[in-house]
C-alpha cells in the first residue's frame, strides 16, 4: 500500500472542493480556483471535510497512481488556500531585473533585454532589482514559469554569475589555474 496515498487529505475551512464525473476535481479557495482531471480508474471519496483515494487493484499502474492522484489533490488544496512561490536570485555585475506592466524585464549581459509577459495564474514581484518572485496558485505552472525564468541565464559555476533559486547551491569550480600542481 502506499505510504502517501492512504493518508487522507483534510480541506481546511473557507475551501470548497467538488469531485465530478471521470474523477474532474475542482478546488475553490482565496487564491482562485484549479480544476484538474484525475485517472478515471482511482476512487476519490470526500466525506465531511476528508477526501480518500483508493486504487481499484494492486495492479503496478494503479500503485504508481495511487500516490500521484493523492498529491496533485492535496497541491490543489494547498494552491487554492495558501498559494505556491518560488524565489530567484540574480548574481552579477550589471544583471538585474525590474517589472513593467505584466512584463518581467531583465539584463543579463546580452547585447538585448530580456522580456517575459506574465501567463495566466502566474504573479511576478520584483522587491530587489536582484530578486523575483513567482507565485500563483498552480503548483506546476509556478515551478514551470520559475524554470523558464531561470533557463535566460542558468548560473556558471565558476563566478557564480546568472540565475538560481534562492535555495539552490552552485557547486563551483576552481578554473584553469587550479589546475597547475608544482
Amino acid at each position: 500500500m502506499s505510504r502517501i496515498g492512504r493518508m487522507p487529505i483534510e480541506v481546511p475551512a473557507g475551501i470548497d472542493v467538488k469531485i465530478g464525473e471521470n474523477n474532474e476535481v475542482t478546488v475553490k479557495g482565496p487564491q482562485g480556483t484549479l480544476t484538474q482531471t484525475m485517472s478515471a480508474e482511482m476512487v476519490i471519496k470526500q466525506d465531511g471535510n476528508t477526501i480518500t483515494v483508493e486504487r481499484p487493484s494492486d495492479q503496478k499502474e494503479y500503485r504508481a497512481l495511487h500516490g500521484l492522484t493523492r498529491t496533485l489533490i492535496s497541491n490543489m488544496i494547498e494552491g487554492a488556500n495558501t498559494g505556491f512561490k518560488k524565489e530567484l536570485q540574480i548574481n552579477g555585475v550589471g544583471y538585474r531585473a525590474q517589472k513593467q506592466g505584466n512584463k518581467l524585464i531583465m539584463n543579463l549581459g546580452y547585447s538585448h533585454q530580456v522580456e517575459m509577459e506574465e501567463i495566466d495564474g502566474i504573479k511576478i514581484d520584483v522587491p530587489q532589482p536582484n530578486q523575483i518572485i513567482i507565485s500563483g496558485p498552480d503548483k506546476q505552472k509556478v515551478g514551470q514559469f520559475a524554470a523558464n525564468v531561470r533557463e535566460k541565464r542558468p548560473p556558471e559555476p565558476y563566478k557564480g554569475k546568472g540565475i538560481k533559486y534562492i535555495d539552490e547551491t552552485i557547486r563551483r569550480k576552481e578554473g584553469k589555474a587550479g589546475s597547475k600542481k608544482k
